[in-house]
């Protein structure tokens, strides 16, 4: 099942890249999409039962492209999706093409968690620190987690930079136990 994920998201990345697309708002445009799939039980139902023809799903895909003013790719990439019976796979796939988007483009997705709100001046400078030790653009998210005492810990993939207070008292007591 990953390589079919993986399969969808690079062509879609394929067509972002090579026609030079605006991906925020093409990412933008999928996620819109998402949001409706997972509000509206009765549209995710009408658009993944194989028991209705495909020209009356793309009927409904194209009502909701222009009420949500979707681009002519987002709006095929879904109609091949619905045609090829991969919607249930959508919220995978765009979590997929989110990350080939970002390896292509040269960007990482943090998410930082501080013991306190940080101003802009030092979401900047921890974006750049973070810039500097995975060597590509930093798109980050915020968030207050008091637990952490002081400091922050920032996530980017897999990965844990851990510089809050709570950690550095974890790392002491580990080295006094052993």
């Amino acid at each position: 099942m990953a390589s079919v994920v993986g399969a969808y998201a690079r062509a879609f990345a394929d067509v972002v890249v090579g026609s030079q697309l605006d991906p925020a708002r093409l990412q933008q445009e999928l996620r819109t999409v998402e949001a409706l799939l997972a509000d509206s039980d009765p549209l995710r139902r009408v658009l993944e039962n194989p028991s209705i023809p495909g020209d009356r799903k793309r009927a409904v895909l194209d009502a909701i492209a222009q009420r949500a003013d979707l681009s002519r790719q987002t709006r095929n990439f879904i109609a091949i999706l619905i045609d090829h019976r991969r919607l249930p796979l959508y919220s995978d796939i765009l979590k997929q093409v989110e990350q080939e988007l970002n390896d292509r483009l040269g960007f990482a997705d943090a998410e930082v968690s501080s013991a306190r709100a940080l101003s802009d001046p030092e979401k900047k400078l921890l974006e750049a620190e973070v810039a500097k030790l995975t060597g590509k653009n930093v798109r980050a998210r915020y968030e207050q987690d008091p637990s952490l005492l002081g400091g922050a810990v920032v996530k980017v993939g897999s990965t844990i930079y851990d510089g809050s207070v709570k950690g550095q008292l974890e790392k002491i007591r580990e080295q006094l136990i052993s």
